[in-house]
């Protein structure tokens, strides 16, 4: 059942230090140190699960006890947004750096390549999917690319997705499935697909395969990669940003306020 989410405190640990963020629990760590530990998770041949933190998902967060439950339990959580890492230094516990999920996913592609991980992409429509893969294996033509199967499948579907997934006995999950979905499905499926190492990677695809172009480093480095996405798609997100915006900047306001009560 879905509800109001209550801020809890981030457990933190020698292996795993986190910031909180807003209530939020974010890995202490950048790109190398992230890589490290999903190679030192992969190697283990459990479970685990890594989740890219924005401010929408932050946001989102607050409002959606079943999210927030399932990023809590994630093994791997990266600040995908600028907008975060820059509120984890405001609030004084800063972050390292961004770990964008787009980057980290190319950088483990190339580590797949290189050390053999199958891997397995989940998502997108299947002929951006395909045109998405054509160009991964230009890049890394030594991938072993196990298994790929689009985003466009029902409730009904869901047992025999995972099974798919089980079968092809990926060391890798991409899942290319707009947020909440993406979560809400490795939440319910991810352990039992018997893969190593899933991570929800949004509209990267998309990406990959040229048909959304990503903001340029300019707009990254400042942190407006929303806007020039915004002017790609208008109609379809200007509400989203403008009430997603506003409402992340009204929670730091207000953490920021309380901290100075505090002190």
């Amino acid at each position: 059942m879905r509800g109001v989410a209550q801020s809890q405190p981030v457990a933190e640990d020698a292996d795993r230090p986190r910031v909180d963020v807003l209530g939020c629990p974010i890995d202490r760590l950048d790109m190398q140190q992230t890589l490290a530990r999903i190679d030192g998770l992969i190697e283990t041949r459990g479970f685990a699960q890594h989740v890219a933190i924005n401010a929408a998902k932050l946001v989102a967060m607050r409002s959606d006890e079943e999210l927030s439950e399932i990023v809590r339990r994630c093994e791997v959580i990266s600040a995908d947004g600028q907008s975060v890492v820059w509120a984890s230094r405001l609030l004084g516990d800063p972050l390292p750096t961004r770990v964008a999920g787009i980057d980290l996913m190319h950088e483990l592609l190339a580590r797949a390549e290189q050390r053999g991980y199958g891997v397995f992409i989940l998502g997108a429509k299947s002929d951006v999917l395909e045109q998405a893969c054509s160009r991964i294996l230009e890049q890394h033509p030594r991938l072993r690319l196990v298994g790929t199967r689009d985003g466009y499948f029902g409730e009904d579907e869901d047992a025999v997705v995972a099974e798919e997934i089980r079968a092809a006995s990926p060391d890798i999950l991409f899942v290319a499935i707009s947020s909440p979905r993406k979560e809400y499905w490795l939440g319910e499926h991810g352990r039992a697909i018997d893969v190593p190492f899933v991570m929800g990677v949004g509209g990267s695809v998309d990406v990959i395969a040229g048909v959304t172009r990503r903001a340029p480093s300019l707009f990254q480095r400042l942190g407006i990669e929303w806007l020039y996405r915004l002017a790609q798609e208008p109609s379809r997100l200007w509400r989203r940003y403008l009430v997603t915006n506003t409402q992340f900047l009204g929670l730091l306001v207000r953490e920021l306020a309380g901290k100075a009560m505090r002190t």
